[in-house]
């Protein structure tokens, strides 16, 4: 299918969902996870599409779109609320960062922002709308030791991340393409990201304390986590994310492709079924009670 017929395609799909907007209301956000990885909406720098054309305005929406998704879940002590902040100041830091020179194709990674963002928002929407099939196994086990409160804040945000970096973004890397127009690597913008990640670590982690959980900084609970080790193993597997999208794009065949895909959705769900073993309340501990008698209180602290 070609350019024009991705943008049509989107157009009508727009047209088929978007209900009436008020003056001044965001342009609803296209259900990219759902298209994707055999359907992307093409990156067009040109497009009126502030979203296809990775302007920084789409960034803002994203952004609006993530607080509005992350409010309700802190006022309730949802245990998704602790990967939704964690995204949503990642993503208000990389808005900060690229008011000033810092990636080499700056309109790209917003676009490549956007469509990263929609895995995520897809992910979830299928999963409170109790479409369970359409929810990845990676997701489906970070949903699921949510809504059960069977880990700790650590383990909601490790099951968080590595959903989205291990299962989600070798997908979008490998259907927005790793090489731009002129032959050129875009891993050096890719890897520009961790320096981005690397900046809201400790102070991530400290908000997360300071709303929802204080064990998250207590190093003397195994539950813990230190920024500087949380950002190494983001890093490593942004990396991983990488080269798995390599492999996508090195597949020979589509029976192939599927092959890598499988691999990574295996992978990815391994990974998470060890995190919640290891950050699991203990059987005869209090579980999640005064985590969440905490929440309540203090969930919306500055």
């Amino acid at each position: 299918m070609n350019p024009k017929s991705f943008l049509a395609l989107g157009a009508v799909i727009l047209a088929l969902v978007a209900p009436p907007l008020a003056v001044g209301e965001d342009a609803p956000f296209v259900g990219w996870s759902a298209l994707l990885p055999g359907l992307s909406l093409p990156y067009d720098p040109t497009s009126p599409d502030d979203c296809i054309a990775g302007r920084s305005q789409c960034v803002d929406k994203t952004i609006r779109e993530m607080t509005r998704r992350l409010d309700p879940l802190a006022a309730s002590c949802d245990h998704n609320a602790i990967f939704a902040l964690t995204y949503l100041r990642v993503t208000q830091e990389y808005r900060r960062t690229i008011a000033g020179p810092f990636f080499d194709d700056t309109q790209f990674v917003n676009y490549e922002d956007t469509l990263f963002a929609h895995y995520y928002f897809g992910a979830l929407d299928a999963w409170t709308a109790e479409r369970i099939a359409d929810v990845p196994p990676a997701w489906r086990i970070a949903f699921d030791a949510a809504a059960t409160h069977e880990v700790s804040a650590s383990g909601d945000l490790l099951l968080g991340i590595n959903a989205h970096v291990q299962r989600d973004l070798p997908l979008v890397l490998y259907s927005i393409g790793l090489v731009a127009a002129d032959g050129s690597s875009r891993k050096p913008d890719h890897d520009r990201v961790d320096i981005i990640l690397n900046r809201v670590m400790d102070d991530v982690l400290a908000e997360i304390g300071r709303r929802f959980d204080p064990s998250i900084n207590d190093t003397n609970l195994p539950t813990s986590l230190d920024d500087a080790a949380l950002f190494q193993l983001v890093a490593g597997w942004r990396e991983n994310a990488w080269r798995n999208a390599e492999a996508l794009a090195a597949a020979p065949t589509p029976e192939a492709r599927d092959l890598v895909v499988a691999q990574i959705e295996t992978a990815a769900a391994t990974e998470a079924r060890a995190i919640v073993a290891s950050t699991a309340y203990p059987p005869l501990s209090s579980g999640s009670g005064p985590r969440d008698a905490y929440c309540a209180i203090h969930h919306d602290d500055p």
